[in-house]
């Protein structure tokens, strides 16, 4: 992930960081770190420079990403422009594979008609359905692959 949620298992957790370490870890500017102090970040002592133990920076960056974190429940898909889980417009999404064990339900919000979606297992796709009505598109397939292929062919 970027900027917006730095990843806390960059962090060394039996190790002390300054506030300049951090931003140089993550990108971000110090000012965000001292911020994150504000909101709850612990540091070590009041002393200069201020050191922040590994363990705690993961441990708020942790609780931070748990904090925004929004579930679907069945028969919802997230939807990224209302930024919260909503039902599927018209109770209908279609799914499309990514390979053999999984893929992505597509359907449009209610709200906003943005489309949302939500990445399922195949074998999940019964708990994850609710009261949706899932549509499976067939595949294009390989001329090879088919049953009866073309006999539309100028070869002889």
């Amino acid at each position: 992930m970027g900027k917006r949620h730095p990843n806390y298992r960059l962090v060394k957790t039996h190790r002390n960081y300054t506030v300049e370490e951090i931003a140089g870890l993550y990108g971000i500017h110090k000012n965000t770190v001292r911020n994150w102090v504000k909101n709850g970040l612990a540091v070590l002592d009041s002393k200069r420079p201020m050191l922040i133990h590994g363990n705690d920076l993961a441990g708020f960056l942790q609780k931070r990403r748990l904090k925004n974190k929004q579930t679907c429940k069945p028969g919802e898909l997230y939807c990224v422009r209302c930024r919260v889980p909503r039902p599927a417009g018209e109770d209908m999404a279609e799914y499309s594979s990514v390979n053999e064990k999984t893929g992505n339900l597509k359907a449009f919000c209610p709200a906003c008609d943005a489309i949302m979606n939500r990445r399922v297992s195949l074998a999940k796709i019964g708990e994850v359905r609710g009261n949706i009505d899932i549509t499976f598109p067939e595949d294009l397939r390989h001329i090879v692959d088919s049953l009866r292929p073309s006999v539309n062919s100028d070869l002889r």
